[in-house]
């Protein structure tokens, strides 16, 4: 059952507008989703945390809806600065913040520059951002077809096998994630991951934090599923979840809801 017509609430620091989704009432959880996509990736997912006792807040990245600003020459630091108003603008802090994907690496950024927004990062199939020797996580083909299968101008059924080999298990159908890419937001995310140094937001400040991981992922492999934990000690959790790719959200998401619930009652 999808979520009833939701308006989006609309704020405006700086020279940006920011648009956001507020549903639910109880703990509060901030979710950010995965690079070139927007908040209706959480429809499922919302609806399920709201009906376990959750406030769900779900910012639109720049460039998506009414959420406009500069995109060229930004860096993490700004895209983490947004989502720290839309917190401020509710009065939310300390708060939990999960990241799917790409989202995760403005989770982490944001718990590094602003420690007291942050009540704990839920990491959702995330990469860690590099290896144990500082080198790249990703296998380039594999991130190839991470950025390829948002490419509009590709005939569908080559989309179909880039999203397959990036995002979704084996066995899973992709093709939900045909439509919901924003080239334009997608081309700003990548620019500003790549002008901000991986040691900027690697250490996700001093936040616990869940590693929800999928035992299928291509994107964030799982020789390195615990290299995190061996980085950062104890207050790392690693949870996994089977049967699902780096999309995880649409292929499992009453897991995933059940292990966001319990981390977000547990951290309050």
């Amino acid at each position: 059952m999808p979520l009833p017509a939701t308006t989006a609430k609309v704020i405006h620091p700086g020279p940006t507008t920011l648009a956001y989704f507020d549903e639910g009432s109880g703990p509060a959880l901030v979710l950010l989703p995965s690079v070139g996509r927007g908040p209706a990736d959480f429809d499922q997912l919302t609806r399920l945390l709201v009906a376990q006792g959750l406030r769900i807040i779900r910012p639109l990245p720049r460039g998506i809806g009414a959420s406009q600003g500069p995109m060229q020459g930004l860096t993490l630091h700004d895209l983490a600065a947004d989502v720290a108003a839309v917190i401020e603008a509710e009065d939310l802090a300390p708060v939990a913040v999960a990241g799917h994907a790409f989202g995760n690496f403005v989770a982490r950024t944001l718990a590094t520059d602003r420690p007291e927004l942050v009540r704990g990062v839920a990491l959702v199939a995330a990469s860690t951002g590099k290896t144990p020797d500082g080198g790249s996580p990703f296998d380039p083909e594999v991130l190839r077809s991470v950025y390829a299968c948002g490419d509009l101008s590709l005939p569908r059924a080559q989309r179909l096998e880039h999203l397959q080999h990036a995002f979704f298990a084996p066995g899973h159908d992709p093709s939900a994630w045909l439509e919901g890419w924003h080239p334009q937001t997608k081309a700003m995310q990548r620019e500003a991951e790549t002008a901000t140094p991986v040691d900027d937001f690697f250490a996700c400040g001093s936040a616990p934090i869940l590693d929800l991981q999928a035992a299928q992922d291509t994107v964030a492999p799982r020789h390195l599923a615990q290299f995190l934990r061996q980085s950062l000690g104890e207050r790392v959790t690693i949870q996994v979840i089977d049967n699902a790719g780096h999309a995880l959200v649409p292929e499992q998401p009453e897991q995933v809801c059940q292990a966001l619930a319990v981390w977000v009652k547990r951290l309050h």
